[in-house]
């Protein structure tokens, strides 16, 4: 008995990877050419890595190129600067001080992932507010209730000064897609259950349908409901598999190698700030597989 005690932890994880295998394996492997351009679209700091960490190495081995916009710079999670600050109420200037911290902890991400610097574009819109900006706040700016600014005030942003309006967001994001001219556009879905990776899937949807290249863009989810991913913590050998969110979804699995795996784990420890309230969501993604689906394919049945 003392034994199937101490032995449970392992017995649950070997369970739970035999029974994952075998549905994460039926998925169909994205195993096109990565000798591609690829720009990811990250609502927040972070996102890059926990969607897209894998993908992202794969394209740089291939000698292609890797571009990341971040469409926020996680200025309204409040929890996180009361932690860092050690207050129970952070003030705006607490909250301004945190998006710039989290935007040196995105650079030293995307070079731990071998992204060159002046291949981040940082947007600087309002973290919980993009749709605002996307719905009623098209035209009309929109006040952060966490910073109390309305417009991009942080340096090192792609428009500073610019108002906190969806045309503002829009014009951004056009210029980039402009300048990247990308083959493959990865960016959340419409099912995440966070309101800022939904705005940024309605606005690559838009953007992309212009130009007529939905088929370019695949969707990821970070925000997958009921606590995925289970297990929490790291646990490298396990598989990522689809979210509750998600699961009609028609996902591709990309699989990663052992030092893709290791390599996104580091990746993920540069967003120390984000790590230390965080840390176990997001060593979760972390796992043998990354997944996307494409945008262009109709679902399947649930």
């Amino acid at each position: 008995m003392t034994a199937l005690v101490i032995n449970a932890p392992w017995l649950l994880q070997q369970g739970y990877a035999w029974y994952y295998r075998g549905r994460v394996g039926a998925l169909t492997p994205w195993e096109g050419s990565f000798r591609q351009r690829l720009l990811v679209l990250a609502p927040h700091p972070d996102d890059e890595t926990l969607a897209a960490g894998g993908l992202i190495q794969k394209v740089q081995a291939s000698g292609r190129q890797v571009f990341i916009a971040w469409m926020t710079l996680g200025d309204g999670f409040q929890w996180d600067a009361a932690l860092l600050d050690r207050t129970l109420r952070p003030r705006p200037e607490d909250l301004r001080k945190l998006a710039e911290r989290r935007l040196g902890e995105a650079k030293a991400a995307a070079r731990t992932l071998g992204v060159p610097e002046n291949h981040l574009f940082f947007l600087g819109y309002p973290d919980r507010g993009l749709l605002h900006l996307f719905l009623e706040n098209f035209f009309t700016p929109y006040r952060s209730p966490a910073t109390r600014l309305d417009r991009v005030a942080y340096p090192g942003t792609v428009s500073p000064g610019a108002p906190y309006t969806g045309e503002a967001w829009k014009t951004d994001l056009r210029r980039i897609l402009e300048r990247v001219a990308p083959d493959i556009v990865v960016a959340p879905a419409l099912e995440d259950a966070h309101v800022d990776h939904r705005a940024t899937a309605y606005m690559a949807l838009r953007l992309l349908g212009e130009r007529g290249w939905l088929s370019r863009l695949r969707f990821y989810i970070v925000h997958g409901g009921l606590e995925w991913p289970l297990p929490k913590g790291l646990h490298p050998g396990l598989y990522l598999e689809p979210p509750p969110r998600g699961r009609h979804l028609a996902w591709q699995r990309l699989d990663l190698t052992l030092e893709e795996e290791a390599r996104k784990l580091q990746a993920l420890k540069a967003h120390r700030s984000q790590m230390e309230i965080l840390g176990r969501f997001m060593e979760a993604f972390v796992r043998k597989n990354e997944l996307f689906t494409p945008a262009s394919n109709p679902p399947v049945a649930p």
